[in-house]
């Protein structure tokens, strides 16, 4: 491998922890590391391990296996000797170095802030040394060398422990090699490329304790396990053959047999994370932490698809024990437990969420003894209004917002610069609250609750009125997008769409079918819709650049794959239910295995650029990009039946 390939893996650990770096070993992002621990699960993120640098002995000569950017310059270039990169199931690498072969295999073990490295070693005789690099810091920061670390490295038979700052845990080292020799350097200027490009402080030192020394020989296997807890090196082979046995009940839970499914079925599992005694879901890789939004509209795809039923109960109870004043929280915060409550449809995605997990599991029993009263109080603050102005107007729809604050997905803030106010009445919000209350009244009537059923019957039948007569855009065929007194904002944008997705929709068919014409003709890219229809004047086809440039074009044209989803559901609910229908869906999924739409092997990225050739930006993975396209897969273009897993 000539050139270093900066393609992305990722290992989680169910906590909110992971390891990611690019195939070439180069960390591209201040984010990557081999131990990005969750020490407040599933907050509470630090990169203790960043990387290790490795050297293999071959008959004197030396081989330097790892690589890393500095000023002006890749060194080492170990790349040039990795023959092979796959993912089985986790990453492994193969090096070839004077006739030795050295396969690396790094995996995480579920449930533990634990990463563990193992070097199987064959062909000529090599040794191996390994000096573990740390950084000990917040894993939105960068580290420096300094004084204040603590050098001590506490040697025991098989395992060196650093605690290298009061206040944060132990990192203790687990191994089988023959010998540790205390070190004691700092490994200076570090660059991360992407850091740079995106206007953040991209330098970094790295602090080395110790150096590992493994002697060769035919199928000696050198063992590393970095673990916020103590192990010992001779239980990696059993974690090992325990994550290839779970990740396999994982593949086979992929409710199609599709390389495709498959593939999302195995990317999905890794947002779910616990929190406290219950389950929820990381928005993100590598920086997001559990949002409220995008939990609700991932629920369906990361959980029902593959019929993990008890883990959509537990996501389920997790947030409506988190509902104040009517309203689910936007997102918990990367410390302290205190959520924040400033969106107007992640409350209205609960109710589908909801919908979505009675559809699969038939469990009325659940929903009313866990849920039905907390949607009861959401509905009654709606009406009398909670936080930021969200209100039912007296037209029966939803109205929402306050100057200087952004509350639906569409959420870019620059300073006081909302990018996309949005204020007044998002024509996905009436679509959701139309939608919630068409739930409510079916679960009025399931649980016979005959007042609050007709009561909801008559909410939904005033919203659907008022929607009719205002939100029709004929000059365009479509949808306005907000509608607020008597200004009606005519930006062709995606967020129509979901008044044809839902399972509840205020439109008549032959509206329905010319919003997904409009929407397909401005917006529909090979990764996924365009935030904004490039025939608008702001409509910006890139997103690079520095904070202030990347964010005023977050809504702005960047393309987002997690609506190709709706954008699924909603075609075929206008085409019907057809072979031809679902074949033209099933090619516009697959296209998301290319890799050139890929940041991170095997899963999809949170955005793209709105022109081509629509390079992967943002998270290199996002939950709603995964669980939504899996979601649409199974339902939409496979027509499957959800399943319970075993």
């Amino acid at each position: 491998m000539e050139t270093p390939t900066l393609s992305e893996w990722l290992e989680t650990n169910g906590l909110g922890g992971y390891a990611s770096s690019t195939v070439s070993g180069i960390h591209t992002r201040r984010y990557h590391g081999l131990l990005v621990a969750a020490l407040n699960p599933p907050a509470g993120r630090m990169v203790l391990l960043s990387k290790l640098e490795e050297t293999a002995i071959v008959g004197g000569a030396r081989y330097e296996l790892s690589a890393n950017r500095y000023p002006g310059v890749v060194h080492p270039r170990g790349f040039e000797y990795l023959t092979e990169f796959r993912i089985d199931p986790f990453p492994v690498f193969t090096f070839e170095v004077g006739g030795a072969r050295i396969e690396k295999r790094v995996f995480m073990v579920d449930g533990e802030n634990t990463a563990a490295i193992e070097y199987a070693l064959s062909g000529t005789p090599c040794e191996l040394e390994v000096r573990p690099l740390i950084a000990f810091r917040d894993y939105h920061a960068t580290t420096h060398a300094n004084d204040a670390l603590d050098r001590t490295v506490t040697i025991e038979d098989g395992c060196a422990t650093v605690t290298p700052y009061a206040g944060l845990p132990s990192l203790h080292f687990a191994h089988n090699a023959e010998t540790i020799e205390p070190g004691g350097d700092w490994y200076r200027n570090f660059e991360f490329d992407i850091e740079r490009e995106r206007g953040l402080d991209f330098q970094e030192d790295l602090y080395n304790p110790f150096l590992m020394k493994f002697a060769g020989g035919e199928g000696r296997i050198a063992t590393i396990v970095a673990s916020t807890a103590r192990h010992a090196a001779s239980e990696a082979e059993g974690m090992r053959q325990a994550e290839i046995a779970r990740r396999r009940d994982i593949a086979d839970a992929a409710p199609v047999k599709d390389a495709m499914v498959e593939m999302l079925t195995i990317a999905a599992n890794q947002f779910i994370v616990r929190r406290k005694e219950l389950k929820t879901v990381i928005a993100g890789y590598p920086w997001f932490a559990d949002w409220g939004r995008d939990t609700m509209i991932a629920l369906p795809g990361l959980t029902l698809t593959t019929g993990r039923f008890e883990i959509a109960r537990s996501i389920l109870l997790q947030f409506a024990g988190s509902v104040d004043r009517g309203m689910l929280p936007n997102r918990f915060p990367d410390t302290g437990d205190i959520p924040e409550y400033n969106t107007v449809d992640a409350t209205l995605w609960f109710f589908q969420a909801i919908h979505a997990y009675l559809a699969a599991t038939g469990d009325h029993a659940f929903v009313r003894e866990n849920l039905y009263e907390t949607l009861k109080n959401i509905v009654e603050w709606h009406v009398k209004g909670t936080r930021y102005g969200i209100r039912v107007d007296e037209d029966g729809l939803l109205h929402s917002g306050e100057t200087g604050v952004q509350l639906t997905w569409m959420d870019a803030k620059i300073g006081d610069w909302v990018v996309t106010p949005r204020q007044g009445k998002p024509v996905e919000i009436q679509a959701l609250w139309y939608n919630a209350l068409r739930v409510m009244e079916e679960l009025a009537r399931l649980f016979s609750d005959k007042p609050a059923g007709t009561r909801f019957s008559k909410m939904a039948r005033h919203a659907h009125a008022a929607f009719q007569s205002i939100f029709w855009n004929e000059a365009e065929g479509c949808l306005f997008d907000v509608v607020d007194g008597g200004e009606r904002d005519g930006a062709i944008r995606p967020n129509q769409i979901f008044a044809v997705s839902l399972p509840h929709s205020m439109l008549p068919p032959d509206r329905a079918l010319r919003v997904v014409e409009a929407v397909e003709r401005d917006l529909l890219t090979p990764a996924g819709l365009r935030s904004l229809s490039p025939r608008d004047s702001r409509y910006r086809p890139r997103y690079e650049g520095d904070v202030r440039s990347r964010d005023s074009a977050y809504h702005q044209g960047t393309v987002w794959p997690w609506l190709m989803g709706p954008f699924i559901t909603a075609y075929v609910k206008v085409h019907g239910r057809s072979k031809a229908s679902r074949a033209q869906c099933g090619v516009w999924l697959r296209r998301f295995g290319d890799p050139s739409l890929q940041s991170c092997i095997g899963q999809i990225p949170e955005i793209a650029d709105g022109g081509a050739p629509h390079i992967p930006r943002g998270c290199t993975a996002q939950a709603w990009s995964v669980a939504e396209l899996l979601r649409a897969a199974v339902e939409d273009v496979f027509d499957a039946p959800t399943v319970p897993s075993v």
